[in-house]
């Protein structure tokens, strides 16, 4: 990839002349779609992303967000749960896409990935407490999917099991779209207080430039523009170059370091260095604060010999950061640099004129910074939007049709996956992987521990609890790119519900094909519209995120796939399970009887089976369901919370049975296979002993529907009657004139459900 030769024109007339070899090299990585955002910026403006917890919104490394204090369960970080005050707690959000460099090498790829995504939590003075990781492949049956798909959990797991940071949920996804250009993307959340906040905005002239961290290699040359075009079939071999190399043993020093750092207040601002590498970060930094810098390239501290000046500035070499800090600290950040045998060289200063870089007295690069960021024009591109798809349905027999939803390799279990996190170190996590949402303990929020209490009166110190969820639904966007996204919204905001958590914010990363097609650049439009509405009819702000497009190849574009990230807040680290107990009623709340809710468009049911569908109707009044769902979630007779989603209310009831606890249900319908697999957004199950609260708390806001009950035998017994059957002028309908029944034990489910783990091992 070269500079087009219309930027080129804009440059020569911006600068009044030809730009070198390095600058024009820098204009070509900062402009490219990867950085710039060309094709996206113009849509991004749909996003709310304000409100009061909001400190650092988009634009930066990481978004910070306000905490509630412990105590406050609302969720809107005023401290009125229980009367106390804010907290002094901030929290980092952050999510990156790490997708070609993870086609060409899978380990390392996505290894680095976590790398940038750590460093980007530590540029803003947070300490990293969570990761997330969203991954998507082509079929499961492919050698090939296999490959990357092992690859890539082995690199996170390296990296972040070697850092030290839990990887405590996430999702995995395989549609064939996916064979030629698998995703990665990677969330971190970080932990910090109010006084320990640093940006990327360069503060003043006469301060130095520092970088700390690994020496400067070869490695990730050109990784900007190699993620700005769409993957060639020879990316495995040729594109290899351009993939970065991590070392995590580096990271956790740098990571340790920064913390001392920020502890002794040395640094004014902070960049990791990414996307372009030096030439990014320090750029970027200086443009932020609408300065310069002076950069002698030869201070580099370096790891192979013989480096040119073009190389030193756009090699992407991982564990480094660029820091601004005040002439007379330096000396005292070299002293914590070598404490943790960290490089550390003073490269330069910050400047009132042009960013300017010298290579060994010989200027390279004299350019206006903020022209640099900011100067790259915007795409105006084209829209074709697809016909609606008719209905379609296959005629699948019921119980096969459970075997292959439940035991479909997207919607079965991922504990292969995340057996190989250490999702327990920093002893945050309270709620680990496999659930509908993570759950950490934030015990810093409130200066003293104080008691909350109970609903039934009981006195407990408690601190903040903080959900995570993250994923999207390749099937649901694929069939409605902008409904799916509304859907994916609700989805994870259902997932921190079922917890008892309160949605607070949120951040995405935006993948999509190359947007120059039509029918691309649609669906990508679609995304982000949906998922804009619907976070804003959530009141959740999206606090910041990431664009990965020309994820295309000689396969084909990948399906629009809008990755969230979203967080919520409760009182306390204590969550319902998902399991059911062997007693308590089974209520289905959020099914809607409107002639849609058996729409199976964007199903697994159709993936498996084929067809084309209407995408489901979402609910009215989503907010509404969300809280009355996080408040239920925590009420004393709640003994399980599940949500419905990804499978349908199949592979919900069977995730929920277990050896000791089944279920026994039954249900109206004259349709047993949409009323099964159909995938409409805003449901959850929910076992109780107290029905009547659980009614009484969606009055008005969602349907509540009895489904049956637990029972101690480990076994998930569905029986299906027609609509308008069963009791009837006081008398039960009898078994044998149930219209069918479909019974599955735990050990069955179980083996359905290990389809990954069985053909892996």
């Amino acid at each position: 990839m070269s500079l087009a030769d219309s930027d080129r024109e804009l440059v020569v007339e911006e600068l009044g002349r030809d730009p070198t070899p390095a600058e024009a090299a820098l204009f070509e990585n900062l402009w490219s779609e990867h950085c710039a955002y060309r094709s996206s910026r113009p849509l991004l403006s749909a996003f709310d992303s304000e409100g009061e917890q909001v400190v650092v919104g988009p634009g930066d490394d990481a978004a910070v967000v306000a905490l509630p204090s412990h105590g406050d369960g609302d969720g809107d970080g005023d401290g009125d749960g229980d009367g106390s005050e804010d907290s002094d707690q901030y929290i980092t959000m952050g999510i990156e896409s790490h997708n070609h460099p993870s086609y060409v090498d899978p380990f390392d790829g996505a290894a680095t990935g976590v790398g940038g995504i750590v460093r980007d939590t530590l540029s803003m003075g947070a300490y990293p407490i969570a990761l997330t990781d969203s991954l998507y492949f082509g079929d499961f049956d492919r050698e090939h999917s296999r490959y990357l798909f092992e690859g890539v959990v082995e690199g996170i797991s390296h990296y972040g099991n070697c850092i030290g940071v839990p990887t405590v949920g996430g999702s995995v996804d395989f549609h064939p779209d996916y064979e030629g250009n698998p995703l990665v993307n990677v969330a971190c959340v970080g932990l910090l207080s109010a006084d320990d906040l640093v940006t990327a905005v360069a503060q003043r002239p006469g301060n130095k430039l520092v970088l700390v961290g690994n020496g400067t290699g070869r490695d990730g040359l050109g990784g900007a523009s190699f993620a700005s075009e769409d993957l060639a079939e020879d990316a495995e071999t040729e594109d290899r170059p351009a993939v970065q190399v991590g070392d995590p043993y580096t990271e956790k020093l740098l990571i340790e370091a920064n913390e001392e750092l920020v502890a002794e207040n040395l640094l004014e601002s902070a960049r990791d260095l990414g996307a372009a590498g030096l030439g990014g970060a320090s750029s970027e930094m200086v443009a932020k604060g609408r300065l310069g810098a002076h950069i002698e390239l030869e201070r580099v501290h370096q790891r192979e010999p013989n480096m040119n000046a073009l190389e030193i500035l756009l090699a992407e070499s991982q564990e480094r950061m660029c820091y601004e800090v005040e002439p007379e600290n330096v000396d005292r950040v070299r002293e914590i640099a070598e404490k943790y045998d960290l490089g550390c060289s003073v490269i330069g200063e910050v400047t009132e004129e042009n960013y300017v870089c010298t290579f060994e007295g010989e200027t390279v690069v004299d350019v206006d910074a903020y022209f640099l960021g900011e100067g790259a024009p915007m795409n105006d591109l084209e829209t074709e939007s697809p016909p609606a798809p008719e209905a379609d349905l296959p005629d699948a027999d019921l119980e096969e049709a459970f075997d292959a939803v439940v035991g479909s390799p997207s919607t079965a279990s991922k504990r292969w996956v995340y057996r190989q996190y250490d999702h327990e170190v920093g002893v945050r996590t309270s709620v680990p992987p496999g659930d509908d949402a993570a759950l950490v303990a934030i015990r810093e929020t409130g200066a003293e521990p104080r008691s909350a209490e109970t609903s039934s009166g009981e006195n407990r110190e408690t601190g903040t609890g903080l959900a995570i969820s993250a994923g999207a639904a390749p099937n649901w966007t694929s069939a409605d790119p902008e409904n799916g996204a509304k859907a994916v919204a609700l989805e994870n905001a259902t997932n921190l519900a079922a917890k008892g958590a309160t949605p607070l914010a949120a951040v995405d990363c935006l993948n999509g094909g190359n947007p120059e097609k039509p029918d691309v650049y649609d669906g990508f439009s679609g995304i982000v519209d949906g998922l804009a509405e619907m976070c804003s009819t959530l009141s959740v702000p999206v606090v910041g995120g990431n664009v990965s497009l020309y994820n295309d190849s000689a396969s084909g574009p990948i399906p629009p796939t809008p990755t969230l990230a979203m967080v919520g807040t409760k009182a306390g680290y204590d969550a319902p399970p998902l399991e059911a107990a062997p007693d308590g009623e089974l209520l289905l709340v959020g099914q809607r009887d409107d002639g849609s809710e058996f729409a199976l468009g964007g199903s697994e049911y159709l993936a498996q089976f084929g067809g084309s569908d209407r995408f489901p109707a979402l609910p009215d009044e989503p907010a509404a369901f969300v809280e009355a769902l996080a408040g239920i979630a925590d009420a004393d007779g709640t003994l399980a919370v599940h949500d419905v989603s990804h499978g349908g209310l199949a592979v919900a009831l069977a995730e929920m049975v277990t050896p000791d606890a089944g279920l026994e249900v039954t249900l109206s319908t004259d349709d047993p296979a949409g009323t099964l697999f159909h995938e409409a957004a805003g449901r959850a199950l929910i076992q109780t002993t107290d029905p009547e609260a659980v009614r009484e708390a969606f009055d008005g806001v969602a349907p509540v529907v009895a489904l049956g009950s637990g029972t101690d035998d480990g076994t998930l017994s569905v029986a299906f009657e027609a609509e308008g059957e069963g009791e009837s002028e006081g008398e039960s309908k009898s078994t044998e004139e149930t219209a069918r029944t479909l019974t599955a034990d735990a050990e069955t489910i179980r083996e359905l459900r290990s389809i990954i783990e069985t053909e892996l091992e």
